[in-house]
């Protein structure tokens, strides 16, 4: 169960888990919150795809902020002010979805895709098949694959699989 309410650039978003109740404030990102932004990136992509090559993940790592204003970008943040996870949306489509190692399970990513299906109107996701993980929460949040693709966006062997809001699978 969530609820959304506006308030001074913020949403905040209350929800709740099994066992916790719990509120996410999720701001439009500006430029001065890249960096860390970035720093998020990195322990969540060391966490979650072990299947990177080193030398890839610091291919990607030169190459990240320049991807970073193609999206409309928001962030969650605690108490402290440090950033917990971002998510990046274009054309529809969640382009970024990265949590703080920390703060993976806590509802963060559950707010951020719900706020982006009901707020953004997002009906579509690539998901590193590898990353399991990834692949069973969007499919819990009602995305089926629709299509396969054997490399990522950068021609990499990497397969990408193509999500779709509320549609039968045809892989």
């Amino acid at each position: 169960m969530y609820g959304i309410k506006e308030f001074d650039n913020y949403i905040f978003l209350q929800g709740s888990t099994i066992n916790s109740i719990f509120l996410v404030m999720i701001k439009k990102a500006e430029v001065e919150n890249y960096q860390e932004i970035q720093l998020v990136w990195e322990s969540s992509v060391k966490t979650t795809h072990h299947f990177l090559p080193d030398d890839y993940f610091q291919e990607i790592r030169s190459m990240f902020q320049t991807f970073l204003p193609a999206v409309d970008l928001y962030i969650d943040h605690d108490d402290s002010g440090k950033i917990t996870g971002f998510l990046g949306v274009a054309d529809g489509k969640i382009e970024m979805l990265f949590l703080h190692p920390n703060n993976i399970g806590a509802g963060i990513g559950h707010s951020f895709t719900s706020f982006a299906i009901d707020q953004l109107q997002v009906t579509k996701v690539d998901v590193n098949e590898q990353n399991e993980n990834a692949v069973e929460f969007y499919q819990r949040m009602g995305f089926t694959v629709v299509k396969r693709n054997e490399t990522d966006g950068l021609g990499r062997p990497f397969p990408i699989l193509e999500m779709v809001l509320g549609t039968g699978s045809n892989v």
